[in-house]
């Protein structure tokens, strides 16, 4: 496997984790990394429309023209161009999951259905203040409200991989604080680079200047990043926009 591709095997799994989405004819869905097609036949039988973006050239040609309402789409996740969807179901590759999962929560949905390892999905859950919260835990909380739905063992896939994996449902969140999604992940990357530092020394190597963070909660700039849940993060955020010269978030 070339591309470290995990194929989806366990139809009773597949046809679970389909459900969680709450497909119907209206619902357009995006499906990343389709591989063998297990999920997309499932997924293609329930929703009005599948975008499948597939990497293997071969996977895509093989898929192609199989299901008369997908549509694949031959590139890479992190690159192309995402069409317009309203739910996302996917058995993700695993080694891009940070990087796509950031790039999906820049862009509105209703739901989302995927597939992590299971410690992966442990690290998005984290708490605030657990050893485990950091920069990934930040970011999935401020966008969405996150459930592990369930456990999947590590021989529902072929080949096998090394450990078990977690299908995780993400729901937006209607009540977050108002903060551009670039500005936000910019924050949360720079305070966890400084992780054993106090809020306000990476605030400062991010560039905020003392006049900005006047303006902000001070017993927030003397906790440590991983104390500060997502809401508190996105109220820092306009002192390093204040640098830039946009003055407040959009």
């Amino acid at each position: 496997m070339k591309l470290g591709q995990h194929f989806f095997m366990d139809r009773a799994a597949i046809s679970r984790m389909a459900s969680y989405a709450d497909l119907g004819p209206q619902d357009r869905v995006l499906e990343i990394g389709p591989g063998s097609g297990n999920l997309t036949e499932v997924l293609a039988s329930r929703a009005g429309h599948v975008f499948a973006v597939e990497i293997d050239p071969d996977l895509a040609a093989q898929l192609s023209g199989r299901f008369s309402n997908v549509q694949v789409i031959m590139g890479d996740a992190l690159k192309v161009q995402l069409p317009h969807y309203n739910k996302i179901v996917s058995n993700l590759p695993y080694q891009i999951s940070s990087k796509i999962t950031y790039r999906l929560l820049s862009q509105p949905f209703e739901t989302a259905v995927l597939m992590y390892q299971w410690e992966f999905a442990e690290r998005m859950a984290a708490r605030v203040g657990s050893e485990e919260y950091g920069r990934l835990a930040m970011v999935v909380g401020f966008f969405c409200q996150i459930e592990i739905l369930e456990k999947v063992s590590k021989m529902a896939f072929r080949p096998v991989p090394q450990v078990d994996s977690a299908i995780v449902r993400l729901l937006p969140r209607t009540n977050r604080a108002d903060a551009e999604p670039a500005d936000f992940m910019k924050l949360v990357e720079g305070l966890f680079n400084n992780r054993r530092k106090k809020v306000k020394k990476g605030l400062a190597a991010l560039g905020a200047g003392p006049r900005a963070m006047a303006e902000l909660d001070g017993d927030l700039l003397e906790r440590r990043p991983e104390d500060l849940t997502p809401d508190e993060a996105a109220s820092l955020v306009g002192a390093i926009s204040k640098k830039s010269g946009s003055g407040t978030l959009k």
